[in-house]
């Protein structure tokens, strides 16, 4: 077949593929409805042509985009490229809530019903809802009406990860109470799914606002074309450093290698949180190994590597490591070391900016993180060696020119 006719062949499989998988949605509906409380559900609470809109949104292909592509487009943010971006966002965004207000509406174990669930999906029918009821954007003054729409969806949205993660914990503590707690991949697959398009949305309504703000230097919306990784890595370790003190009222040294001239596009505040918590995962496995000890415990290694592909930062602790058992569990959204899990009615809503949640005690620091990495193209991995220490390898795609992985 020659190439021109693989390509609408390849669009027509990809959204064969999104309709078969938006409808396997739909078709769970009425199977996990034994599971959820009665009212609680969609149909139960909305008019029916807002659940038809939402639930037809859900079966159209979501549109992916890349690092390098929003470089381009935002290198030169005239009125034009303004508008284009707000028509793209006009109609992909009601598509990408829509995917999760299917998914959220039929979780198993009775997730669906939580009331923490419930917030979190109706934040996103509202947003749903507010997208739809926009006009259509002609000229300038049509896209500086739907930035402020944007930024009201940004701000609404803001605690969602914490607000899922009550939920899921209160999930959790019931299956612990019925010594039914087991690996439940179902919901593993679909937080990880939630979380990475949380990603994408984010990113892409905070580049459009990010646009309209002053000019910073070296920045092109939310990405920094001239982002030292050695630099944004000092930053997470003082602020992981500091963290440490206070909690133990000492912290190991964290010692950097690598170029601090070297600097290549990507979102600072995406790479200061995954260096965050990979550092701060290393003071504490370090803090509880030679707490009692007499000896100064041994500095913690960050090395920034400079490829062709990849730019690797690597973590390396002495801290005891993990056992090769228990490896499994640093991937999951219900395992973690932290004891107190921080409390939603603490947090800002206006504190997350452009970057991630940080959240002390949920466990979510590595399982994110690693979805932060691979959401331009990159990866996060853990290789430990129990007895001694761990050693966390961070790739970051240095080219821009992957696709976002779209759940």
């Amino acid at each position: 077949m020659p190439l021109g006719g693989l390509v609408p062949f390849a669009r027509m499989a990809a959204v064969a593929h999104a309709a078969t998988r938006a409808a396997g949605f739909v078709a769970r509906a009425s199977s996990a409805a034994s599971t959820v409380v009665k009212g609680s559900r969609l149909i139960d609470i909305m008019d029916k042509t807002v659940v038809d809109d939402v639930f037809g949104h859900a079966l159209k292909k979501q549109t992916g985009v890349s690092l390098k592509y929003m470089l381009d487009f935002g290198a030169n943010p005239i009125e034009r490229q303004l508008i284009l971006s707000a028509q793209f966002l006009h109609k992909e965004l009601p598509v990408r809530l829509a995917h999760r207000v299917a998914e959220l509406e039929n979780l198993p174990y009775g997730l669906s019903a939580k009331s923490s669930i419930l917030k979190v999906r109706d934040w996103y029918v509202e947003s749903f809802k507010e997208l739809r009821t926009f006009p259509t954007i002609k000229d300038l003054g049509d896209e500086i009406k739907f930035t402020e729409l944007l930024r009201s969806i940004y701000r609404r949205h803001a605690n969602v990860v914490p607000v899922m993660a009550q939920g899921v914990a209160e999930l959790r503590r019931e299956l612990v109470k019925h010594n039914s707690l087991t690996e439940l991949p179902e919901i593993h697959q679909f937080m990880d799914g939630f979380y990475l398009s949380r990603i994408g949305i984010r990113i892409l309504i905070g580049q459009h606002i990010a646009l309209h703000e002053p000019p910073k230097s070296n920045h092109i919306g939310l990405i920094c074309t001239k982002c030292s990784p050695v630099q944004v890595a000092q930053d997470a370790i003082n602020d992981a450093r500091s963290i440490c003190l206070r909690e133990y009222g000492a912290s190991p040294e964290v010692t950097v290698y690598g170029d601090p001239k070297f600097a290549f596009p990507y979102v600072p505040s995406h790479l200061h949180h995954m260096v965050f918590e990979l550092v701060k995962n290393s003071l504490r496995a370090m803090q509880d190994k030679y707490e009692d000890d007499d000896v100064e415990p041994p500095p913690i290694r960050l090395v920034v590597a400079e490829g062709g592909e990849d730019v690797t930062i690597k973590v390396s602790d002495e801290g005891g490591g993990i056992p090769r058992s228990g490896m499994p569990s640093i991937w999951t959204y219900l395992y973690s070391t932290a004891k107190q899990p921080v409390e939603v009615e603490a947090l800002d809503p206006a504190a997350e900016g452009g970057g991630p949640v940080v959240l002390a005690g949920y466990g979510y620091g590595l399982p994110i993180s690693r979805l932060y990495a691979r959401y331009f193209g990159g990866d996060l991995q853990i290789i430990s060696m129990e007895g001694y220490g761990t050693d966390a390898y961070l790739h970051l795609n240095r080219l821009g020119n992957s696709q976002e992985p779209l759940p």
